[in-house]
């Protein structure tokens, strides 16, 4: 294998590893992330002494640079595709749509409703607190019932109780 492929894929499984690993304990995957950040370390050794080995070529270093901006991507892909934690999620509609809470509330969905006042009027506000894996799905099923619906979403740090409780 060339010096410059393997710089590439040490480069990237490193850095790949790095994304994860700090989503994971930012998300309090504790230890998990000290399990990679061991096998991390060890592919970032191999990986930079590869470099440095071979510094007559600069396209070494280009490469290596390279390759840490697509071991980013890659590991911001890879936790979206994981989709760990939960997410807040709040939507505001108009007065006619109170019945939004119902409709999700039949879909599985815990919703905590309120009357809220916009610039034009009353508002319904709705939160729902889900696994980050359902955001998509929530966000299909509140587009189908209301297409003008406000919504923003959030990732809560620390919840107790509630409807997600009640369930696990």
């Amino acid at each position: 294998m060339s010096v410059l492929l393997s710089i590439v894929i040490l480069q990237i499984t490193y850095v790949t590893m790095l994304s994860v690993r700090f989503i994971l304990m930012v998300k309090g995957f504790r230890y998990v992330a000290a399990l990679m950040s061991a096998v991390e370390i060890g592919i970032y050794v191999v990986g930079f002494k590869l470099v440095l080995d071979n510094l007559d070529n600069p396209l070494n270093l280009v490469i290596y640079c390279l390759s840490y901006g697509a071991g980013v991507l890659l590991g911001v892909k890879i936790e979206e595709r994981l989709a760990l934690g939960y997410i807040t999620v709040q939507v505001i509609t108009k007065e006619e749509r109170g019945e939004l809470a119902a409709v999700l509330r039949s879909k599985g969905y815990g919703v905590t409703r309120w009357a809220g006042e916009g610039k034009e009027g009353l508002r319904w506000v709705h939160t729902v607190v889900l696994p980050r894996k359902r955001q998509p799905q929530l966000f299909q099923d509140v587009l189908a019932e209301d297409p003008n619906a406000f919504i923003v979403s959030y990732e809560p740090k620390v919840f107790h109780g509630g409807f997600l409780a009640r369930r696990t």
